[in-house]
């Protein structure tokens, strides 16, 4: 179904995550400097910490990253070199947290001060925390190598400032596996799972609260200061799409109507129904995209019966919850689910 973000949206990225990608151009013997131009960006400013790229040019710029470099698995390469100091504030937050549970709230709190067009989300159930990457924004054609790039850059987190405290078990991909499947788990070091409903990580809970080495705590309060001052400044540029889609990630879409998500936002419904049409979307497109989302990720863990699913999606019964899912799916869901 079509994605409800704006397609002129504007992201805050910063230059070295764009700068490995044209290092990977280069590499294949293309002209890495012509490549950056055809979105607008001379090559000379990836010496800068943050480039500002609109969506489309990105989307655009890896797409034919992909075909020039003839690499399909351009983005677990690209992310293999993510590795915790490349990630400003975030990343120096990382290794001076206490546990890997504040490693883990860190990166769920201020992933946006890295990639704006991602949140992370975290749920702990079954002797496991699961750590999710929602899209914010469409990716599009761009969308494989991006969360190929950032769930290998998690690991990568995890594995230098955890040191075997809580070692990731499993990674998830959104897509079928590709002709490079045993390249990724090698890279990832775990079972892979393809075709998910989200990628993400999960970690064994019960190392989370163990104290870790590398911690320390003023170090980690003065980052965290930072990143907070960075994210801030990012909200004022966001759209309000984003901003309604990250409270009914967080607040769960089955009990955030559009006067609490307005409220939540301080604003009033007026205005923020207002600022979502001069967007181009509405709360009912990005509620609808979102419940989308959530369904399908609660039907591949396939721990909640229909009935449940549809409680928490905020449908008054399991025939509306149907009717939503073929419409978006063209199947039933327990079809879905079966398959």
């Amino acid at each position: 179904m079509p994605r409800t973000s704006p397609p002129a949206a504007e992201l805050n990225l910063p230059a070295l995550y764009v700068r490995l990608f044209a290092e990977r151009v280069e590499a294949a013997g293309q002209d890495a400097a012509a490549w950056l131009a055809g979105a607008g960006i001379d090559a000379a400013r990836l010496d800068e910490l943050a480039l500002r790229i609109r969506l489309p040019a990105l989307r655009r710029l890896l797409a034919q990253a992909l075909v020039l470099t003839g690499e399909p698995a351009l983005g677990l390469l690209v992310g293999r070199r993510l590795l915790v100091g490349a990630h400003g504030a975030l990343g120096f937050a990382a290794v001076n947290a206490g546990t890997v549970r504040q490693l883990v709230d860190a990166l769920e709190r201020f992933v946006g001060t890295r990639l704006p067009a991602v949140a992370l989300s975290k749920v702990e159930r079954g002797g496991r925390l699961l750590l999710r990457i929602d899209e914010l924004l469409p990716l599009g054609e761009a969308r494989r190598p991006v969360l190929e790039a950032l769930l290998l850059a998690l690991r990568n987190a995890l594995d230098a400032v955890a040191v075997g405290a809580a070692p990731v078990v499993r990674a998830t991909f959104p897509f079928p596996a590709p002709p490079y499947a045993a390249l990724a788990r090698e890279l990832l070091a775990c079972e892979v799972r393809w075709g998910a409903a989200a990628a993400g990580l999960e970690l064994p809970a019960a190392g989370l609260d163990a104290p870790l080495r590398t911690a320390d705590p003023a170090s980690f309060e003065a980052a965290v200061r930072l990143c907070e001052r960075e994210l801030a400044a990012l909200r004022d540029d966001a759209t309000h799409a984003q901003a309604v889609r990250r409270v009914l990630l967080r607040h769960g879409p089955g009990t955030t109507p559009l006067p609490l998500a307005a409220r939540l936002l301080h604003l009033t419904p007026r205005t923020l129904h207002r600022r979502l049409v001069a967007e181009g979307t509405s709360f009912r497109a990005v509620l609808d995209d979102v419940r989308h989302r959530l369904a399908l990720e609660h039907l591949d863990e396939g721990r909640l019966a229909l009935k449940q699913i549809a409680h928490l999606l905020g449908y008054d019964d399991v025939a509306n919850f149907r009717r939503a899912f073929r419409r978006w799916e063209g199947v039933a869901p327990g079809v879905w689910r079966r398959t």
